[in-house]
């Protein structure tokens, strides 16, 4: 454990900081560390106790400490006799056997040992570059030598802390589940009751969502502390929330699981749990609540992205209240994630790539920005729950009320009720009222009298007085025809920006790279672009594929490259994969520079196809512009 903290850091590691990873005293790290250094001159290695600083590992000697590692790893059964199944064992057993060998490995050797073709070992060695690169660690390779791994000392031994000690533990679904049905339900439920007795004690209201984002982040840090598998918070300055009544509270429920469980949870995740408490009342809350929690840096990392947003697409949310507020709550523990590496997961991705095109377009372009103002990279999980919030700031601004009266129950929480909430008021107009959104918990408190009907993203149980329409987190096209026998639809106008030069149909390419080529080239004979714009579209594709699913591939340059706005079609005769999915309908977007044209109707047209398989196929099929536009309407 000790030796994998030493590879992972850069810095000297504190000895306070490793006996609380170990759970044992200072002292008894001390011992450890004698142990551990004995035990590393015998292979090339030596720790260096750096006094006010703590200790730092020194390699002596490349191969002989290499070799010390694969001893270790091959009691792991990671190297040795363990012959690997799936295409990701393969992966970790590749990346795990370049790493620790100091020497070239040829490519047939390592086929051979796998039991593997040629073909295959070079389709997963594509994986391996992938993952490498993340680590900024490149791959020499030399024709009749083989292949070596090349790069920074630091960098190969964190990715050998990571790879070789198996850091990562696998949440797998656990995530987005409620019930957590890989973990013990009774420690789940020992873990609910200390929270639900806190803060009904405290008298503060959470969200399902909130609730079950405490549950689940509560249940990570017992698990990583217990196997000591901790993820480093870095000098999270607690400072600013420690005069909010929620740090006390947070501080009861730890005091609680560590009475009963015979656990100790570091000190940073009192704050974050804190931040989980907050979470829902900041953002109902007004500014200065707000700002006692979040840094300035923060609020300046927002206003920055909103700006940017603002000037390539339009939409008039730089100055919504509950976005500021609601990005920067978001960006407050992300911070130290961005920074470290620590990506999580985000399980409505597709979802809200498929139903909130321009709100994930608008986050990428908010991500970029964050990114740089930070010197971090931001994945494209993050980018998702970034689209989740200007998604809703999209909806809310285009906000009509009207006489039908509907409730919204909601595990989601604040902000996926306040999506849907939105996306209503949006969808229906003056035909419907959304009059609120509750926790399904609440339920059984609230006067129906008013309501015409529920829509709600679980199932609800028991009677209740007024029909009851289940819908998903994410309202998908069938969820809206759902509300839609409620209420009467309103029909949309289709603003049409086609051009018939423009429309190139049923194409015979075979790539990705072909249809691009081929409309660039187009596009460049007709003056509309010049030769920096292919190199954008591709700078757009690598932050995160456009081909949302149902065929569809909307690509663009990654900032505003033209005079004017308009849209150019591709379909093909056949699907060709478009990085991770297969696409027939490409619709080139080129949006105008420092445009300040209302583009609503236009992204809302889009956003309409890509949601209709339908009528997808139908355009596909569409031998004209005529066809095509017909179709359309």
């Amino acid at each position: 454990m000790i030796l994998r903290e030493l590879m992972a850091a850069e810095a000297p590691v504190a000895g306070r900081y490793l006996a609380a990873v170990n759970h044992v005293t200072v002292r008894t790290t001390r011992e450890d560390m004698k142990a551990l250094s004995s035990l590393l001159k015998e292979h090339g290695g030596t720790i260096e106790s750096l006094k006010g600083k703590g200790y730092q590992l020194k390699v002596i000697d490349e191969q002989y400490f290499r070799n010390f590692l694969k001893e270790i790893s091959s009691h792991d059964q990671t190297v040795g006799e363990y012959v690997p199944r799936t295409p990701e064992e393969r992966i970790k057993y590749i990346i795990i056997r370049l790493l620790l060998n100091q020497d070239y490995i040829k490519l047939d050797d390592l086929a051979e040992e796998m039991y593997i073709s040629r073909s295959t070992i070079q389709n997963d060695l594509k994986h391996v570059r992938v993952i490498l690169s993340a680590y900024e660690i490149d791959l020499d390779v030399r024709p009749n030598y083989g292949l070596k791994v090349k790069g920074d000392e630091m960098k190969i031994r964190f990715c050998m802390s990571e790879y070789i000690f198996d850091r990562k533990e696998e949440m797998g679904e656990q995530l987005g589940d409620l019930h957590l049905t890989s973990f013990d339900q009774r420690l789940l439920n020992v873990f609910l009751q200390i929270i639900m007795n806190q803060i009904n004690f405290h008298q503060i209201t959470l969200s399902d969502i909130a609730l079950n984002n405490l549950l689940v982040h509560i249940v990570i840090a017992y698990k990583r502390t217990k196997s000591g598998h901790y993820v480093k918070l870095y000098n999270m300055d607690v400072q600013d929330i420690l005069k909010q009544k929620e740090y006390k509270v947070a501080q009861e429920i730890v005091k609680e699981i560590e009475e009963k469980l015979e656990i100790t949870f570091p000190q940073a995740e009192v704050a974050y749990i804190t931040l989980h408490l907050l979470g829902t009342k900041m953002l109902s809350q007004a500014n200065n609540a707000v700002e006692e929690v979040i840094d300035e840096n923060i609020l300046c990392y927002v206003s920055r992205a909103l700006d940017k947003i603002d000037q390539e697409f339009n939409l008039g949310i730089k100055d919504d209240k509950e976005l500021i507020f609601g990005l920067s709550l978001h960006l407050k523990p992300a911070v130290n994630r961005y920074k470290y590496g620590m990506n999580i997961r985000n399980p409505m991705l597709e979802e809200i790539k498929k139903n909130y095109p321009l709100a994930f377009e608008a986050a990428i372009s908010a991500g970029l920005t964050i990114s740089e103002e930070m010197g971090a990279e931001i994945d494209e999980n993050e980018v998702g729950y970034i689209a989740l919030h200007i998604g809703a700031a999209i909806e809310r601004r285009k906000l009509m009320s009207g006489p039908k009266r509907c409730l919204i129950v909601c595990a989601s929480g604040f902000g996926t009720a306040q999506l849907i909430y939105y996306k209503l008021k949006n969808q229906f107009g003056k035909e419907l009222d959304v009059v609120g959104t509750t926790e399904y918990y609440k339920l059984r408190n609230y006067n129906l009298n008013n309501i015409d009907f529920i829509v709600s993203s679980i199932p609800i149980s028991g009677e209740i007085s007024v029909p009851v329409i289940q819908v998903n987190a994410i309202l998908g096209e069938n969820d809206l025809i759902k509300i839609g026998q409620f209420v009467e639809e309103k029909s949309q106008s289709i603003n049409t920006y086609f051009n018939e030069n423009l429309m190139f149909l049923r194409k015979e390419y075979q790539t990705m790279d072909e249809v691009l080529s081929f409309l660039n080239n187009e596009l460049i004979k007709k003056g509309l672009v010049d030769d920096t714009f292919i190199e954008a579209v591709y700078e757009r594709e690598e932050v995160a594929p456009t081909s949302y699913g149902n065929l569809v591939a909307i690509p663009h340059p990654i900032t505003p490259k033209t005079e004017k706005t308009f849209l150019t079609i591709c379909t093909l005769e056949k699907p060709i994969k478009w990085k991770d999915k297969p696409v027939q309908f490409i619709c080139l977007l080129c949006v105008k520079k420092y445009s300040q044209e209302d583009l609503q109707g236009m992204y809302e047209m889009l956003g309409e196809i890509i949601d209709n398989s339908t009528l997808v196929k139908r355009l596909i099929k569409a031998r004209n512009y005529k066809e095509f536009v017909e179709n359309l309407k």
